[in-house]
C-alpha cells in the first residue's frame, strides 16, 4: 500500500521515536540506525525504514513519482527475488534504494559515454588541421560531468564499505531479527539474517565498483585522445615550421646572390655592360648560385631533422646466434707470441 501523508516535523519525530538531528535534511550519504529505525540518505533521497513501513520524505520535490507507483510497489513484494525464502520487510527496502540508487547512477553514465565517444572520434580525426572549439567545448563539460559521477559512486562505495567493516552495525540493520521472536527463531534454525544483509550490501558494492571501473575506462579513454590531439596538432606545426624555414632559407639564397645584380645596378660605370651576354651570364649566375645553395641548405636541414635510422646488427651474430639458445661472447685475455688477443663465439 503506497500512499501520502503530511505531518509537521515534531509530531513525525515523537512518532518515529528520532531526534531532529536524525532527519535533518543534509545532501550525505549514510545508512545508520536509530531506535531500532534506519535512516538512509542518498543525497536527495531520505527514507526511514522499520520493519513494517518504508517512509520516503518529501518526495514530491525529486520526481519520484514514477519511481514509487511502478517499481517500488513490486520491490517491496519481494517479486522477482532470486531467493526462495522470504527475507524480512527492511531488507526490501534496503535493496529497493540501493537498486534506484545505482540505476541512477549507472543511467548517468549510459547518458555521457556516447556523447564522449562520438566528441572525442570527431576531434581525434587526422585530417582535421585544426580542432573544433565547439567540440572542446562539450568534450569540457561531459569531463566535468564524469567526474561528478566519479565521486558519487566513490561515495556511495565508501558508505557501503563502512558498513562491511562493521559487523555491529550490519547485526543492526536487521530490524525484524529483534523485534519478531519468529523471524529470530527462523534466523536460528539456518537463517543468517546478517550474512544476508552482507551479502546484499557486497552485491551493490561490486557493482558500484564496475560501475566505477567503466568511468576509469572513459576518463583514460579521454586522456588518451587528448595526448592524440597534442601529437596531431605538434605535427601539423612542424609541417608548418619546416616550411617556414625552407622559405627562409630560400629566401636568403636568393637575398645573397642578388648582391651581383644590386652592384650592377649602381650608376657606375664600366665595360661590362657594353657586351649584350653580360646580362644573360650575371643572372644564370644568380639564379644558379641561389639554388645550389638552397638545395645545400635544405640537404643540411635533413640531416639534422630527419630520425636516425636503427642500428644494424652485425652479420657475423645473424649467422651464429642459433634459433632457440644464446650467445655468449668471451675474450680471451691471453698474450700470443705477437701480444695480440684472441676472440671467441662459444655458442650454448
Amino acid at each position: 500500500n503506497i500512499f501520502m501523508i503530511e505531518k509537521k516535523k515534531t509530531e513525525l519525530y515523537q512518532e518515529l521515536g528520532l531526534q531532529a538531528r536524525d532527519l535533518r535534511f543534509q545532501h550525505v550519504m549514510s545508512i545508520a540506525t536509530r531506535n531500532n529505525r534506519i535512516i538512509m540518505r542518498m543525497e536527495f533521497l531520505k527514507a526511514v525504514i522499520t520493519p513494517e513501513f518504508l517512509l520516503i520524505l518529501d518526495y514530491r520535490n525529486l520526481s519520484l513519482e514514477h519511481w514509487l507507483l511502478n517499481e517500488l510497489a513490486s520491490q517491496l513484494a519481494g517479486e522477482g527475488q532470486l531467493v526462495t525464502y522470504s527475507l524480512p520487510f527492511e531488507f526490501r527496502a534496503i535493496e529497493a534504494i540501493l537498486q534506484y540508487w545505482i540505476s541512477k547512477l549507472q543511467g548517468r553514465l549510459n547518458t555521457l559515454q556516447p556523447q564522449i565517444l562520438e566528441t572525442l572520434e570527431a576531434l581525434v580525426d587526422p585530417k582535421l588541421l585544426s580542432v573544433d572549439r565547439s567540440k572542446l567545448h562539450i568534450l569540457l563539460q561531459n569531463g566535468k560531468s564524469l567526474s561528478e559521477l566519479e565521486t558519487d559512486v566513490k561515495v556511495f562505495k565508501e558508505t557501503i564499505l563502512e558498513i562491511l567493516d562493521e559487523e555491529e552495525v550490519i547485526e543492526e540493520l536487521c530490524l525484524s531479527k529483534w523485534t519478531d521472536p519468529q523471524v529470530f527463531e527462523e534466523s536460528t534454525s539456518g537463517i543468517d539474517h546478517a550474512e544476508e544483509m552482507e551479502l546484499l550490501l557486497e552485491n551493490y558494492y561490486r557493482q558500484a565498483e564496475d560501475l566505477l571501473n567503466e568511468a576509469r575506462e572513459l576518463r583514460v579513454l579521454i586522456d588518451d585522445s587528448e595526448s592524440i590531439i597534442f601529437i596531431n596538432l605538434d605535427s601539423h606545426r612542424n609541417v608548418m615550421m619546416r616550411l617556414n624555414l625552407q622559405l627562409t632559407m630560400g629566401t636568403f639564397s636568393v637575398s645573397l646572390f642578388g648582391l651581383i645584380g644590386v652592384a650592377f645596378g649602381m650608376n657606375l660605370e664600366s665595360s661590362l655592360e657594353e657586351d649584350p651576354r653580360i646580362f644573360w651570364l650575371v643572372t644564370g649566375i644568380m639564379f644558379l648560385g641561389s639554388g645550389l645553395i638552397w638545395r645545400r641548405l635544405l640537404s643540411f636541414l635533413g640531416r639534422h631533422l630527419d630520425p636516425p635510422l636503427p642500428p644494424q646488427v652485425p652479420a657475423a651474430l645473424k649467422k651464429s646466434q642459433p634459433a632457440a639458445g644464446r650467445v655468449d661472447m668471451k675474450t680471451s685475455l691471453k698474450g700470443e707470441t705477437f701480444g695480440l688477443s684472441r676472440s671467441t663465439l662459444t655458442n650454448q
